[in-house]
């Protein structure tokens, strides 16, 4: 598995505009150039899982925090507690601290999409977590993008990673996402998501998944995806999570 520390598939940035507005990145692993708003906060409680045919990976759970620091620059920090399970055992710890800042450069108009990137590192800080993925940070550079027209939205975008170590090799990942307000309180969504190997030995992978979120009411929301892999080897991957925006 291509290091579980973000969403799943890929090292686990999001917005929400009021009641019915556009929201972005969790709980799909596709991100988007929007920042959280000028002085405004994201929380997030949440689980991502993948379940292989030998192996289970799991945050239980991770939290996020984002903060719009400035307008149009987002501050970001996840910290996750995962819990893997093959067939050799089971383990369960603290694993990889992410930071990140997202900048937008680029407003929407009715003519352009709006385009941001949002670099993160990942650190290694694993306590009382002996399935080892790596001990090297590793450092994604992406490009956003993301245009609307009226209750539907859609965005996307790739970066690079990388990510030294032995054995390991950089890699790349992209990832399209449509979604559509059904209504005020419910959005849903489907994206792909690619992403070519990150080891010497293995290889790509590619996913599909279905989901969206619910307002319960202006400042907290449910979020969920489920979803296959259906390029590499197979697998069920998902994210369930609570939301507060302040």
């Amino acid at each position: 598995m291509v290091g579980m520390n973000r969403y799943v598939i890929g090292p686990l940035a999001a917005l929400v505009l009021g009641q019915a507005g556009v929201r972005a990145g969790p709980p799909f692993t596709t991100d988007d150039p929007e920042p959280v708003g000028y002085h405004h906060w994201e929380f997030y409680i949440a689980s991502t899982q993948q379940f292989q045919k030998s192996e289970v990976d799991a945050t239980l759970p991770h939290f996020e925090v984002n903060f719009g620091v400035l307008p149009d620059v987002q501050l970001h920090l996840l910290a996750p507690i995962d819990y893997v399970h093959t067939n050799e055992g089971s383990s369960f710890g603290y694993s990889t601290t992410e930071l990140g800042v997202k900048l937008r450069f680029m407003e929407e108009t009715d003519n352009q999409p709006q385009i941001g990137t949002f670099p993160m590192i990942e650190i290694p800080t694993r306590i009382g977590y002996s399935h080892v993925e790596s001990s090297s940070i590793q450092i994604l550079i992406p490009m956003w993008l993301q245009k609307s027209w009226g209750k539907l939205t859609t965005y996307g975008g790739a970066g690079f990673w990388y990510n030294p170590g032995r054995e390991r090799k950089n890699w790349l990942s992209a990832g399209w996402l449509v979604q559509y307000a059904v209504s005020n309180a419910l959005t849903l969504g489907g994206e792909v998501f690619y992403h070519t190997a990150d080891t010497i030995d293995g290889g790509s992978e590619a996913l599909v998944h279905i989901g969206g979120f619910v307002n319960l009411d202006r400042n907290n929301h449910l979020l969920f995806c489920i979803g296959p892999t259906v390029v590499g080897e197979q697998s069920i991957s998902g994210y369930l999570g609570y939301q507060l925006t302040i």
